[in-house]
């Protein structure tokens, strides 16, 4: 009897101890589906990928116009496909779409998107106005929304990915200083060219080399003769305003902040109309056809935003959202009405000394900067 007793205390043993680890084990998952977000992400992260990121709904890029700037369509577009591809997408997942300037467009663009089953919204808003209707109708709808380079004003975008801009303005508002003070020119008489007003981006650029020039101004060093926006980045409006700055200038203009490469080469063109090409011109967005005027002699820098960088950021944020993680990032910037967590990116300014850089980076081919009057340089003779 003994020998039996012992034997069902043993088993009654095993049967606890069974129990007891079944408990346990059941606490553990459930204190794992319990866990912060990032614990969390990482899980969710590895069943997506474990599954070929087969995550219910697609994701929709919509950028603003292809007039303004090429880079949209020419650098934005492909990094965008390159990077959906690279993060385990399909074609059927994403879509990406221009507005062309057209804030309806854009607006009827996003409804549709979300009709055919887009549950993330990838962004660059015509205006803070549209963009954040857009964002309100998304968000009522489940949609995650992200800003893409440009953040919307009082919106309600969950997160933005773009460059310090304000860092941007910095650099042209420095570059302009060099490029005058290796001119040679005293008290200088200096035009801007600024942005679009509805585009809260050209505001950062604004404040950046304002707090640069407005140094000079102030000083007595610099006089400005005229200071004026250009409606939506057009450049056809920036030649004709150029064209009437220098008239009321009696042309004498020794310098331009032209807040990108666009309105730059709307200003070089007015000036080569009057045999002046060569004055001090900036711009920004690292066009072939800025490179092509910095290595002319016409621009004297851009400043180069690495939009594969940006992109790839964007898409991942993009995809995590997708497949329903909680993206964890470092920076916040502050849109009026909330803080929206952000991704800020670090541009740098190219000069005729460093513009390999541009090419070393993969942003563009020799044979993108070296058409026309360019191939004669001395950079593409020498092959870069």
């Amino acid at each position: 009897m003994k020998a039996i007793r012992t034997t069902g205390t043993a088993l009654a043993a095993a049967l606890l101890m069974l129990v007891l680890a079944a408990c346990g084990s059941g606490g553990e998952q459930a204190g794992e589906g319990t866990q912060p977000a990032g614990g969390g992400s990482e899980a969710a992260a590895g069943g997506s990928e474990a599954a070929g990121g087969e995550a219910e709904g697609k994701i929709a890029v919509l950028l603003p116009d292809s007039a303004s700037s090429s880079r949209w369509e020419t650098k934005d577009r492909p990094f965008f496909e390159k990077a959906f591809e690279d993060l385990g997408l399909s074609p059927d997942q994403y879509q990406i779409l221009n507005a062309e300037g057209d804030a309806a467009t854009q607006q009827t663009q996003a409804e549709q998107a979300i009709t055919d089953g887009a549950t993330v919204l990838l962004m660059t808003n015509l205006d803070s106005g549209s963009g954040a209707t857009i964002i309100d109708n998304a968000k009522a709808q489940g949609v995650r929304v992200i800003d893409y380079d440009r953040l919307t004003l009082d919106g309600d975008a969950d997160y933005y990915v773009s460059f310090d801009n304000e860092e941007v303005g910095r650099l042209q508002g420095e570059g302009l200083v060099q490029c005058l003070e290796e001119a040679g020119v005293e008290n200088p008489q200096v035009a801007v060219l600024n942005g679009s007003p509805t585009d809260n981006n050209a505001t950062l650029f604004a404040q950046g080399y304002n707090s640069v020039i407005d140094q000079k101004f102030e000083a007595g060093e610099w006089t400005e003769v005229a200071d004026q926006s250009v409606p939506d980045w057009d450049n056809q409006q920036a030649l004709t305003i150029f064209e009437q700055m220098l008239q009321q200038a009696g042309d004498d203009i020794d310098g331009v902040l032209a807040a990108n490469d666009g309105l730059g080469n709307a200003a070089i063109s007015a000036l080569k109309t009057r045999n002046l090409n060569g004055i001090p011109v900036t711009g920004q967005d690292a066009t072939p056809e800025g490179i092509q005027n910095i290595l002319l002699g016409d621009q004297c820098m851009t400043v180069y935003k690495s939009i594969a960088d940006e992109t790839r950021a964007a898409a991942e944020l993009a995809v995590q959202l997708l497949r329903g993680e909680e993206p964890q990032v470092d920076d916040v910037t502050n849109n009026g009405t909330k803080d929206v967590p952000s991704v800020l990116l670090t541009p740098e300014a190219i000069t005729a000394e460093n513009v390999q850089t541009v090419v070393d980076d993969g942003f563009l081919t020799m044979e993108e900067i070296c058409g026309g009057a360019a191939a004669e340089t001395e950079f593409c003779q020498q092959g870069g």
